[in-house]
């Protein structure tokens, strides 16, 4: 069954939801990635936009005027790591519910969503292009001295996704048990290869 997550999104909406599980959203989708992130945490400005409830994307679109307003082109996710050292003070700050992006985060991360009951769910890469016909329109504009990529656009978006949950509000962490289950597998196998090719231990 297909499960869509709508803003404002409350805590019992995504409380049973767990890592590994696949989610869309409709409703309010925001981009805000680096500078956004360090304007709040770093140096205390408040956000134009209220998260509260909401959904952000670390993600840099490319958008163009379309008439009085704008169209997106393609926006695709970026590294979600980058903002490992704020988000956990961001969650708490804002109420933010859902954090979409690329990759896994960590420690700091998980404490938020668990603390805060929060997400972080990964969007597919290389799907730029399919994730812009999700937006449905680009409602404003914040920050834009920021630059295209680092401005805060407020998306409303139908069926976004599919977005994947890597850190759910019990605080499981999808990309750190994946890598556990890895590693266990990986010393046979690394083993068996230096066994037969000894030149590359």
């Amino acid at each position: 069954m297909k499960r869509t997550l709508k803003t404002p999104i409350r805590n019992e909406d995504i409380e049973s939801l767990t890592a590994g599980d696949i989610v869309y959203l409709d409703g309010t989708l925001v981009t805000c990635r680096d500078v956004g992130h360090r304007r709040l945490i770093e140096y205390g400005m408040d956000l134009p936009v209220d998260l509260s409830g909401m959904a952000i994307f670390h993600a840099g679109p490319i958008v163009r005027k379309a008439g009085e307003g704008w169209e997106m082109v393609s926006i695709g996710p970026t590294t979600s790591m980058r903002m490992e050292s704020y988000e956990r003070q961001f969650i708490e700050k804002t109420g933010v519910k859902l954090i979409v992006g690329k990759g896994g985060m960590g420690p700091e991360t998980v404490e938020g969503c668990r603390r805060h009951k929060a997400l972080h769910a990964v969007f597919p890469g290389g799907c730029a292009v399919l994730a812009a016909t999700q937006i449905e329109e680009i409602e404003r504009v914040e920050w834009q001295d920021l630059g295209m990529p680092e401005s805060l656009w407020v998306c409303r978006v139908k069926s976004f996704g599919p977005l994947i949950i890597s850190i759910d509000t019990k605080g499981n962490n999808l990309f750190e048990r994946n890598r556990a289950g890895f590693d266990q597998k990986k010393g046979p196998v690394m083993e068996e290869i230096f066994r037969k090719v000894r030149y590359i231990k």
